[in-house]
């Protein structure tokens, strides 16, 4: 089903979307806004005027991880959107949707027609906001005009690693975990989702640094949000079907067979220097057309949320790449 509903159609209120089980914060900084995408009813933050600048978050984690990209982005002459990918409420899901990557790029395209008038807008993922990224470069390099991506090297790079990498398995152990049925659904409700939390600290830089993160309001809203519903179960599916066949779409099998298409995009990589990944960021380079001109960039005393815990350097590193005419 690839329905979208035309950019003067978009809802702009809540009433046909239910939202019995969201949990939406009061804010300042942009407004939350709704729109049909193929089998989901997206919400989405969006702020300021000028070029599409979309941001896409991870695991575990919402829209509201970009607060501080969309102050400043959207005060540069941006206008930014923000979805809650599908699987995280307040957008709402279909029973019997799918949530692989060839769904999840989908989405992503038919947002950028939707609210971009399928015009090219510039792309920014983190964790598997970035592997969503990846897919949406390979198989609509034509919606993207420059990308920066997040924490998480290309998925090829990543299994290519798993491979011949034990440190690199046991660093990925929570991919393995939500391949068995009901265990993780279970852990990850005991004891008020501590399990989300436990994952947040492991993943952020040092403790002993003095730099450790403060973020404990943001996390625990997120883990609120994550219990409500079927998210526990329909975040895991992302994790299940990169994995396993049976979790995928078959009617987009053409859309998955050009995910891993050699990336022509131009594309900055950034990863906490804390972050073990980024020792995968040198080998993918084969996985990128010279005229993507890829480069990546390691952000000192941050780890896997460098997006949070160095929003200003991770800005202005965004800043430069989106508006680099740079060429080598």
């Amino acid at each position: 089903m690839n329905k979208v509903i035309p950019t003067e159609q978009i809802v702009r209120d809540s009433d046909c979307v239910d939202h019995s089980n969201a949990v939406i914060h009061d804010i300042d900084y942009a407004e939350h806004k709704y729109c049909r995408v193929n089998d989901a009813e997206y919400c989405y933050l969006e702020a300021g005027h000028g070029p599409m600048l979309l941001l896409i978050h991870g695991y575990p984690d919402n829209a509201y991880s970009w607060e501080h990209q969309i102050r400043y982005f959207s005060q540069q002459g941006y206008r930014v959107i923000v979805p809650f990918t599908r699987g995280y409420l307040p957008t709402q899901t279909e029973s019997g949707s799918y949530f692989d990557r060839a769904t999840l790029a989908n989405d992503i395209a038919q947002l950028i027609q939707v609210l971009n008038e399928g015009k090219p807008a510039y792309l920014v993922g983190q964790d598997w906001g970035a592997a969503i990224g990846y897919g949406v470069l390979g198989a609509f390099p034509h919606l993207v005009k420059r990308a920066v991506l997040l924490a998480v090297p290309h998925p090829v790079e990543i299994m290519r690693t798993l491979k011949s990498s034990p440190k690199h398995v046991i660093r990925s152990f929570h991919w393995f975990l939500f391949q068995l049925p009901g265990i993780p659904e279970l852990l990850i409700r005991a004891r008020k989702g501590k399990f989300l939390k436990w994952l947040w600290r492991v993943w952020t830089h040092s403790r002993d640094n003095q730099h450790t993160l403060t973020d404990q309001q943001h996390i625990d809203h997120i883990v609120t949000s994550m219990l409500k519903g079927t998210s526990v179960t329909d975040t895991l599916a992302y994790y299940r079907a990169a994995l396993q066949s049976k979790y995928r779409d078959p009617q987009l099998s053409h859309i998955w067979d050009r995910l891993n298409n050699t990336i022509l995009v131009p594309t900055r990589v950034l990863c906490g220097q804390q972050d073990m990944r980024r020792e995968m960021l040198p080998r993918q380079t084969d996985l990128f057309d010279p005229e993507a001109y890829f480069n990546w960039q390691l952000v000192e005393n941050a780890g896997h949320f460098l997006h949070r815990e160095q929003p200003e350097i991770v800005n202005k590193a965004i800043a430069e790449w989106l508006t680099s005419d740079e060429t080598a």
